[in-house]
Parts: C-alpha cells; structure tokens; sequence
C-alpha cells in the first residue's frame, strides 16, 4: 500500500545512516515518493548526491537553499507528505522533537508535519536506556509518533537490541502495514465477530483450581481491532485481569464449560469466530465443597476430559461462516498445527510456539505463523496490537 505514497525521510547523524540509501531504495521499489530532509551532522556520516541521485530530487538540508533568497518551506513539506519518517534518529533529534527545538530544517519540518510521524531510534544502549531518553520516546509517543525498534538484537537483557537502529526491511514492512490498514478502515463494518481470549480455571476446591498462564492479551487485541474495523464484536474471556473498549459485549466466564456453553449459544449469530482462549484440556472429575487439608499423604486428583470448543464449533460452522484457531505447540510445530487444522474445521490456524523467547503467555509480543490449506505465512516477532492487525487483515480477505 506503498503505491503513490509521499514520504518524508529525516536523516540524522548517525553511523546508521548509510541504512538510509537501503530504505530509499527500497521505498521507492514499493512506488513511493521519497523526498530528504537531513539535518547538517547528517552529510558527515552521507552525502546529498548520494541521496538526490537516489530519489530523483534534491536534498532538502538548510532553511535557504540558494544565496538568493530562495528557501526551502517546511510548512509545504508537511502539507505534502502521506508521513515522515526519521531514520536514523539520534538521542539528539529526539529530544529537539520532544521539546520543539527547531534550529534545524528536519525539526521545522516535523513541527509542520500534517502526516504520521514514524523514529526509528539509533545510538548505542546507555544512551538510549538512560531516562531523559526514555521521557523524550514518552514524550513524542503521546504525541502520536510511531516508534520503530528492533524486535530482537545482540544484548541479553531488557533491552535488548533497542539501541540499534531497525532494519530498512522492516521499516518499509511497518509502513506498509500502517497504509493497508487505514485503507482497510471499517471492512468490516456490519461483521459479527465472537473472539474467546484468556485461560480457563477448573475448580479444585473453593480455593484452589487447574490453570494456565494465559493472560488474554492475544484476545483482547484481536477484539480491539476487530472493534477499530467496525465489527460488532463479542469477547467471551476467562478470568484475566483486563479491560476492553466500550462497544465490545464481554461475557465473563471461569470455566471451560462455561466458555463451551457461552460460544455456543452465540456462534450461530457470527459471521466469523476466532478461537483464541487457552483452554483446559481437563478437569477435576469431582470438586471439594471445602478446602482439601494436607494430611500427610499424597493427593491424587483423577481429571476428566473437558468438552472442545473448537471441534464443536467446527462441526456447526456453515458454508457462509469462518472459524479461526489458534495452536501453542513446543515441537513439531508445523505438522501438529495443520492437523489441528483438518481436524478442528478451521478456516485457518495461527500458530505460536514457546520456542520463540519473548513470546506467547504474559508476553506483549507475538511471532506467529498463518497456515491455511493454501498454504503458510510467516511474520516476523512484533507487539500484539500488531499481530492482531496481521491476523484480522487474513480475515478481512475471507469474509470479503
């Protein structure tokens, strides 16, 4: 969705600059119009010709471009682009933008932006970890600028790889992202959707139950975009400690028969279901009225199968409704993914795996893959909110 787009690209001084020559390449590949703005330390680290002869135009730097009174508008650049994209961003630019220091061309440019504003952020990781930088990203996020770090790098710790800046690949793919969904605003508009999201618990006795980690996160961002896109969604969750937007009918539930009888009452009026609770296999087959004492000897609790949401709803899913899946494997992930597939009915299934670190429960991120009897996509590990875009724009194909 990159056909025809205007794109501002502030360049800084930083030794990732040279990532920008790929990035212009690569934007203009897409059928982007790229236009420069680079700020005075930014030709020390690349030149203007370099980057005019490879946008077809010249590089905007100085607020007067000729000696003659000739100077460059940065309130016309900001009226002109579909959005601006500073990469590389150094500390430096990043906290002129956050406190509207407009000595440079590219700071005047992003003070009159019109557009979105996308950082991509590049300096090493104390600078980056350190808390005036930290407040700076805070500062421009509640702005309403888009931040672009990398989702994996070469540190082991909290922060890892952040310092560095992200890959022009994946930059193009945000952007991208970013335009196909604006343009698929409200698609789904008139759409019934039920989503089931979080864990079950499966009582024990009065205080004590068989769960797992789950936290619904998956769930409620799927619910979310579904509702952004104009769906009339319903959210069966299990018992997580969440919130969802106004408009989405939440139906809370704590057991596995409860989610089962809830789904089933509603799925006959959805257009489309996406499974994706982390739902107990099994169950207490009796449960305790009181708190079962310790004393001394082993305790064995005999389980019994819970019933399956998912091949219950498969069996019942009409030609003109879709079900999605969700499948957690920790091997063979693949092979055990598209046979929950064939089994279960599915339209198509998402697949996670616990392999890929920084993932799946508790996590705010996400690495799957889509697999549909056509075939398999994979995506790179990225937040949620933006899975969940992935998913529903799969989605969004079908039911249109």
């Amino acid at each position: 969705m990159l056909e025809g787009k205007k794109i501002v690209l502030g360049i800084t001084g930083s030794i990732a600059a040279y990532k920008s020559c790929l990035l212009i390449r690569q934007l203009i590949k897409k059928g982007a119009e790229v236009q420069v703005v680079i700020t005075p330390a930014g030709k020390e680290f690349i030149t203007p010709i370099t980057l005019s002869a490879l946008t077809h135009k010249p590089v905007v730097s100085e607020f007067f471009s000729q000696r003659d009174g000739t100077w460059n508008s940065h309130v016309d650049l900001g009226l002109w682009a579909d959005a601006m994209v500073v990469a590389p961003c150094t500390a430096s630019t990043l906290g002129k933008m956050a406190h509207g220091i407009a000595d440079n061309m590219l700071i005047t440019t992003y003070l009159s932006m019109k557009a979105p504003v996308f950082i991509a952020p590049a300096m090493d990781l104390d600078m980056f970890a350190h808390p005036s930088t930290q407040q700076n990203i805070k500062t421009l996020t509640s702005y309403g600028c888009h931040f672009i770090e990398p989702s994996s790098g070469f540190l082991a710790s909290g922060l890892e790889g952040k310092g560095r800046m992200e890959e022009p690949e994946r930059i193009v793919d945000v952007l991208d992202t970013f335009f196909t969904t604006q343009s698929v605003a409200n698609d789904l508009s008139g759409r019934r959707i039920l989503i089931t999201a979080g864990p079950t618990h499966e009582k024990i006795d009065p205080v004590r139950f068989i769960g797992n980690y789950s936290s619904g996160k998956m769930g409620f961002a799927l619910a979310e975009e579904c509702k952004k896109r104009g769906a009339d969604v319903t959210l069966i969750a299990g018992p997580v400690n969440l919130s969802c937007s106004e408009g989405i009918q939440r139906i809370d539930v704590e057991s596995c028969q409860e989610m089962y009888e809830a789904a089933l009452q509603a799925f006959p009026r959805q257009d489309a279901a996406i499974l994706c609770a982390a739902v107990a296999d099994f169950r207490p087959a009796e449960q305790s009225t009181t708190k079962i004492k310790r004393d001394g000897s082993d305790l064995t609790l005999h389980l019994q199968a819970n019933p399956d949401i998912a091949a219950t709803l498969g069996q019942q899913k009409t030609p003109d409704q879709v079900l999605v899946g969700f499948a957690l494997e920790t091997n063979d992930e693949f092979t055990n993914a598209q046979k929950k597939l064939e089994k279960k009915n599915f339209d198509f299934i998402v697949l996670n795996s616990l392999r890929n670190t920084g993932t799946c429960f508790q996590s705010d991120d996400n690495q799957i893959s889509i697999i549909s009897r056509s075939g398999k996509k994979d995506f790179s590990k990225k937040s949620k909110s933006a899975v969940a875009k992935d998913i529903i724009n799969e989605l969004s194909i079908i039911l249109h």
